[in-house]
C-alpha cells in the first residue's frame, strides 16, 4: 500500500459531498520541453479504442481548456499538427484496514451480581478497582475495512515528426466514491499547474474546486 494512500480521502470526500474545499493530487512530470514548442499546433491522438469513446470526448475538451489557457493552438487538421497529444486514464479499488480499540461498557456487568457474561462477585468494576484501564494493557481491538478509489491521469504530448515525447505528466488522485467524472475537472488542472513544471519531481498540487466540485479560477 503506497504512503500516499491515507493523504486524499478527507478532501476527495468533501469534493463529492457538495462541500467547497481544497483538493490534493500528487503531479509527476518528466518534459523536455523548450520554449519554441509554445508556438506549435497540436491534435489529439487518440488509440483506437477511444476514437468513438465519449468519455474520452469529454476528458479532452478539459485538456482542450488548459491548453487554450496556456496559449497553446490546436490545428484545424490533425495533419496540419507539429503536436500530438494523448492521454489514458483509469481507477482502481484497494481495501483499507483500520484497527482501533472495541471497548464494551458492559465488559464488567452490573454491580453486584450477574453481568453479561455470568457472575460478577466483585461489583461494578470487578476486582481490579474502578482505575483499571485494560486498554493500558491490550484490549480487545475491532477490525473494519472499506473501500478507496485510486485515480490516475497520464497526459503526453510528443513531436508529430520524429515521435520524441516532451512532456509527461502523471496525476495521481483518491476518493471515497468510485467515478473519474466528478474528479477529472481537477486531476487536469493539476496536471498543467505550473506548466512544464520541474522536470522528475513529484508535487502535492492543491486546487480550489467550488461546491459543484469544478477548480474555481
Amino acid at each position: 500500500m503506497k504512503r500516499w494512500l491515507y493523504t486524499f480521502i478527507a478532501a476527495a470526500g468533501l469534493l463529492l459531498s457538495g462541500c467547497a474545499s481544497v483538493i490534493e493530487s500528487n503531479v509527476t512530470s518528466f518534459h523536455a520541453w523548450s520554449p519554441a514548442d509554445n508556438d506549435k499546433a497540436y491534435a489529439f491522438a487518440p488509440t483506437p479504442a477511444q476514437e468513438n469513446d465519449l468519455e474520452y470526448q469529454n476528458y479532452a475538451g478539459l485538456i482542450r481548456q488548459e491548453l487554450q489557457f496556456l496559449g497553446f493552438t490546436e490545428a484545424a487538421q490533425p495533419k496540419q499538427a507539429q503536436l500530438n497529444v494523448s492521454f489514458s486514464y483509469g481507477i482502481n479499488t484497494e481495501q483499507v484496514v483500520v484497527s482501533r480499540p472495541a471497548y464494551d461498557p458492559f465488559f464488567y456487568g452490573p454491580a453486584p451480581g450477574w453481568g453479561r457474561f455470568g457472575p460478577r462477585p466483585f461489583g461494578f468494576y470487578g476486582p481490579y478497582g474502578p482505575f483499571y484501564d485494560p486498554f493500558w494493557y491490550g484490549g480487545p481491538m475491532q477490525t473494519t475495512s472499506y473501500p478507496v478509489f485510486l485515480r490516475r491521469l497520464q497526459i503526453g504530448i510528443s513531436n508529430v515528426a520524429d515521435g520524441k515525447k516532451l512532456f509527461d505528466v502523471v496525476v495521481d488522485s483518491e476518493g471515497n466514491r468510485a467515478g473519474l467524472a466528478a474528479a477529472m475537472p481537477y486531476m487536469v488542472r493539476s496536471a498543467f499547474e505550473d506548466f512544464p513544471g520541474p522536470s522528475g519531481v513529484t508535487r502535492r498540487i492543491r486546487i480550489k474546486v467550488d461546491k459543484d466540485g469544478q477548480p474555481v479560477d
